[in-house]
């Protein structure tokens, strides 16, 4: 998994090249922006003032653009790739920011984070039990994991992409049921889960997590 996983670095830069291509930064940002605070309307999951919050696999524009004032940990390890190779994020911008160029599966944080966002980033991680506990670990008993992934929707072609590289960017290759598996292995309660959008192969969940009292 940890060569799949390093593959899978080397072309999310590829991706987001091509991805930008004929866009301007503006114009994307802006896009960005837009699409992270309808999401956080639709589901009341704004942090309110005074909550620390962590944007866990924020790549280039994560939710941390949208949050203004509140005291945020945004954390990617492709951080200083996406600022040399793509200009943004620049540190600059987001006072309020504290940018962490690391794997999830290395950090290491009290129990103190009142939100943590983890927005179609798990399935792009080496080792999705070590980054579930570290998050567990990071969030008080009171605050709340949420949670984006795209989920596989037929057995055969998550089979498939298990055993070639059909979908080179995610190196996590789940179903809805083997995503839930793996959180209430590690100590996490599902409160909400809604599909975002549907299409042929996966569909995109959008999940509320909790922490299993005196789990883990």
């Amino acid at each position: 998994m940890k060569i799949r996983w390093k593959i899978a670095q080397q072309f999310e830069i590829w991706w987001w090249r091509q991805y930008l291509r004929g866009k301007t930064d503006q114009e994307y940002l802006s896009w960005k922006k837009d699409y992270w605070k309808k999401l956080l309307d639709e589901k009341a999951a704004w942090p309110r003032p005074g909550e620390k919050v962590l944007d866990a696999g924020c790549g280039p524009a994560g939710v941390f653009t949208v949050l203004g004032q509140v005291e945020t940990v945004a954390l990617d390890p492709l951080l200083n790739a996406y600022a040399q190779i793509l200009g943004f994020p620049q540190p600059a911008d987001f006072p309020h920011v504290r940018f962490i160029t690391s794997p999830l599966e290395d950090f290491q944080s009290p129990a103190n984070l009142d939100r943590i966002y983890c927005l179609n980033a798990i399935n792009h991680v080496a080792d999705m039990g070590r980054c579930l506990q570290n998050l567990h670990r990071a969030l008080n008993e009171n605050g709340r994991l949420y949670l984006t992934v795209d989920a596989h929707n037929h057995s055969f072609f998550l089979k498939l992409f298990r055993s070639i590289p059909g979908d080179i960017l995610h190196p996590q290759q789940h179903d809805l049921q083997s995503y839930a598996r793996c959180l209430a292995e590690n100590g996490w309660d599902i409160c909400e889960t809604f599909c975002l959008k549907k299409e042929f192969f996966f569909s995109y969940h959008w999940l509320e997590l909790a922490k299993r009292p005196n789990a883990g």
